[in-house]
């Protein structure tokens, strides 16, 4: 959403909406607050009551509380930024693929699709190159083939499809939740209890946009739910898996933030420090160094499981965990083992 100016005789669709059947009474401002990063409450405030932001084909005040289905619709004087996607030649790790979808591994570093502040270098910017007319989801321009995500600094399994039917039916399972998304995740601390689920809403943080908060009164914010397992306690970390069964922005990260256990060097939610164990120096440059070992969140996507489009047969993708990540619990294996 951009600065709002004066109504011109055109308007151009930007954002349509469509409120989850779950969705509780809430007000506008703050709903789109949550669904639209990178925009002050301010902006969305005039550009409702400029007549910007419609719901269910009416104009409607900030404090209009929107509830389950209805549809919010966000048109602006100018036309959305270009949505053609420049095809570039980046090396993909595709580690199955048939004429349906294909698993890629995806390193850290690498954005998965354009967005502000990363309109190149993109997953989809390779896809683009390697692949030709890659189906795109509907309301979801600009991001062929994707029918989920990973973060920027995890690495792991992604499924692509191929064709608008294998499209279909892999957003279904997403939906239904029926899609088996096993994460590694290096966090602080050891969880107690060290197997159990985490069901807390999620919404973008009203002070950080970029934020992912939980919210345990269930008054705003998306139904999160996450199941963890402690495979291997190392004292001051736990080498963890996460099964996801929603697949909400930041889910881990936040969820295990909020349960005190924060991913290891996760800068944007408080792993980035020393959080167990003691503060003399030998301790304290052994955790910097840790994080020189990997600059990013320890997290990766290890498995997918899913129903085959075409042939109605379930498949399951592994993956090695990448070589930062190997380091680092290797590392700590050693500290413990030797302390």
């Amino acid at each position: 959403m951009a600065d709002f100016q004066n109504e011109g005789d055109e308007l151009f669709e930007h954002h349509r909406i469509i409120c989850d059947p779950g969705q509780q009474p809430y007000r506008l401002d703050k709903f789109l607050m949550d669904r639209l990063p990178n925009v002050t409450r301010n902006k969305i405030q005039q550009g409702i009551k400029d007549g910007f932001v419609k719901v269910n084909g009416q104009e409607v005040k900030p404090n209009f509380k929107v509830k389950a289905n209805d549809e919010v619709l966000v048109e602006l004087p100018e036309p959305p930024r270009e949505t053609e996607i420049l095809p570039e030649n980046i090396p993909l790790n595709i580690i199955y693929e048939d004429d349906d979808l294909l698993i890629v591994n995806k390193e850290a570093g690498m954005v998965v699709h354009p967005a502000y502040n990363n309109w190149d270098g993109t997953l989809v910017n390779a896809l683009t190159y390697h692949f030709q007319q890659l189906p795109t989801m509907k309301d979801n321009e600009g991001r062929p083939g994707l029918v989920h995500r990973i973060d920027k600094d995890t690495s792991g399994l992604l499924v692509i499809a191929k064709t608008e039917s294998a499209m279909t039916h892999l957003a279904k399972q997403f939906f239904d939740h029926s899609i088996e998304r096993t994460y590694y995740a290096l966090v602080w601390g050891v969880p107690e209890p060290e197997e159990g689920t985490i069901n807390v809403n999620l919404g973008r943080s009203e002070k950080d946009r970029r934020v992912t908060t939980a919210i345990e009164d269930g008054s705003r914010g998306r139904t999160a739910i996450t199941h963890y397992k402690v495979l291997e306690p190392l004292r001051y970390v736990s080498l963890i898996q996460c099964n996801l069964e929603t697949g909400r922005t930041h889910q881990i990260r936040a969820h295990l933030k909020y349960l005190g256990h924060p991913l290891f060097n996760d800068s944007t939610y408080g792993g980035d420090r020393i959080l167990k164990g003691t503060q003399f120096s030998k301790y304290k440059a052994f955790v910097e160094n840790g994080f020189k070992l990997i600059p990013r969140q320890a997290l990766h996507a290890k498995s997918l499981g899913f129903i085959h489009p075409s042939t109605g047969k379930f498949m399951q993708f592994d993956s090695d965990l990448p070589e930062d990540f190997n380091a680092i619990t290797e590392k700590w294996r050693n500290y413990v083992k030797h302390e």
